[in-house]
This record gives structure tokens, sequence and C-alpha cells, in this order.
């Protein structure tokens, strides 16, 4: 913990700087993962978050994903409230024990095929948090993770393009 207390005291903020009106780079990136969709599931993604325990860092950045300058839900991407409508199980923060059940009663609630995605550092192993009584661990460490999608906490377009290599994972099973 110490260590990332000097880190945030000695180096300036992580800031991205916003994409332009039409970012050809965000274009490309969310016309593929729409077609990708479309020919996987002929329908759009639909997307189930779940905080098992992060610092809210990695759902600030997945929240970005909805603002105008992201809009995913114009790639027919979209976040649904019900496990039951979900594709996908979008996981961020290491999984606390109060969490674990939680976590499986969502995932067995969702219909096939489903896939699981741990967002962020922490998703992965417990992150600054590992070792600590109230964590169980990563999210592999609870359900059998699809694609990990790396960063403390990972930028909204490291987020669609993992949602992308999942899509074209599951076109070629």
């Amino acid at each position: 913990m110490r260590k990332f207390l000097i880190e945030g005291l000695t180096h300036r903020p992580l800031t991205e700087p916003a994409p332009g009106p039409a970012d050809p780079a965000l274009e490309k990136l969310g016309l593929q993962v729409q077609s990708a969709q479309h020919q996987r599931l002929g329908r759009s993604l639909a997307i189930r978050m779940v905080d098992a325990g992060s610092c809210n860092g990695c759902e600030l950045e997945i929240h970005a994903l909805s603002n105008p300058f992201y809009d995913l839900e114009r790639f027919g991407l979209r976040f649904v409230a019900s496990p039951r409508h979900a594709d996908v199980l979008l996981v961020t923060g290491p999984v606390t024990r109060n969490m674990v059940e939680a976590l499986r009663r969502t995932h067995d609630a969702m219909p096939d095929p489903k896939w699981v995605v741990a967002a962020g550092d922490c998703a992965k192993d417990g992150g600054c948090f590992a070792g600590s009584y109230a964590i169980a661990g990563g999210v592999a460490s609870v359900l059998a993770v699809d694609l990990h999608i790396p960063g403390c906490p990972p930028a909204p377009i490291e987020l669609l393009k993992g949602l992308l290599v999942v899509l074209d994972s599951a076109a070629r099973a």
C-alpha cells in the first residue's frame, strides 16, 4: 500500500485526452465489435457488471464507455441490470469473501452462451489487496475466466478491445 501512496505523491495523475468527435481508431474498433457481435449472436451484446470489492477505479473507466465520447451503445453494446439478460459478466476488483456466493449466483443465473471477463489487475490476482483476510482472491479463484483485461484501471479503449477479443474467440469456438 505504501508503494501506491508514494507513486500517487510523486507522479502526475494519469489522464487520457478525450477523443475527438470523429476518432477514426475508436470508430474502427467499435465497428469491429458491432460486426463480431452480430455475426456471433445476431443481436446486441448485453453486459452485466459486478463490482466484487474494488476501489472503484475500474468502474469509473467502465462508466466512461457510456459517456458521449465513447458511447458504446452506438456499437450495440449495452449494460443490463439482470444477469438473466446478460451475455458477458464483467467483474472488477478482488473478490471479497462476502461476494463469493453473490458472484457465483450471478454467473449461474446467466443463460448460455456466457463469458466471464475480469477487468483490472485486482480482478486477476487481488492486486494491492492480495493477502488480506477479507479477500478470497481474483475472479479466477471463484469462476472460470475467459479473458483478463489488464490495467490499474484499464482504459476504456482497452475494455472495448477486450470485448472484441471475447467475441472473436466465441466465434472460433
